[in-house]
């Protein structure tokens, strides 16, 4: 039976809640799925890259094979970048260049007065890996149409067997499940080779 990833699903170890899938993690060449990243629900704390070997159920709930304990040993999901000086914030450049591999997600500020201390959270990516966030974009040969909400995965080799898209605009509030085939492109949002007349046309997700 095909696994189906969303983001925003709620995540539990094997001794209680855990967090909410945040991200999703792909190979783009190979079209697999290979972490979830799981978002503690105390925001002071960093995601979790979360390979999809711990993954024991995934039908609604995600189910994790360890323990709360356990999955705060996983690798960071996030990471935190400090640099310090005596200029006006705005000649630190664009935090989101910082380090191959990146995108910013967020950033602070404090210090004293004269002495300026900016941090820069990060969004950890595997290297020759790409993510999929809320928010991203799909688009049709002739637009964009909706937001990625998830993907449908073959649970034998963890390849992508269709994208879930959401809220298209020509349709109104539904879900979609189009076939990897018709996927061009999964480095910035999901490209397709459809129209949005074709995806319009493909039955809801029941």
């Amino acid at each position: 039976m095909a696994t189906e990833f969303t983001i925003g699903t709620s995540v539990s170890c094997s001794d209680g809640f855990c967090g909410v899938v945040s991200r999703l993690i792909t190979d783009p060449v190979a079209r697999t799925v290979t972490h979830l990243v799981v978002q503690p629900k105390r925001k002071k704390y960093h995601g979790r890259l979360v390979p999809l070997e711990l993954i024991g159920t995934a039908t609604g709930d995600v189910r994790l094979r360890c323990t709360l304990a356990e999955f705060d040993e996983l690798e960071p999901a996030e990471e935190v970048d400090v640099v310090e000086g005596e200029d006006d914030i705005g000649g630190y450049g664009d935090v989101g260049a910082w380090g191959a591999g990146y995108s910013a997600s967020g950033v602070s500020i404090g210090g004293s007065l004269g002495h300026r201390v900016a941090t820069a959270v990060n969004d950890v990516v595997p290297a020759g890996e790409t993510q999929v966030r809320h928010g991203d974009h799909v688009h049709a040969v002739d637009g964009e149409i909706g937001e990625v909400q998830g993907f449908v995965v073959d649970p034998a080799d963890h390849r992508v067997t269709h994208v879930l898209l959401r809220e298209g605009h020509l349709w109104g509030r539904r879900e979609v499940a189009i076939p990897v085939s018709a996927v061009v492109g999964m480095d910035d949002g999901i490209r397709l080779n459809l129209t949005k007349q074709q995806v319009a046309d493909l039955p809801p997700v029941e």
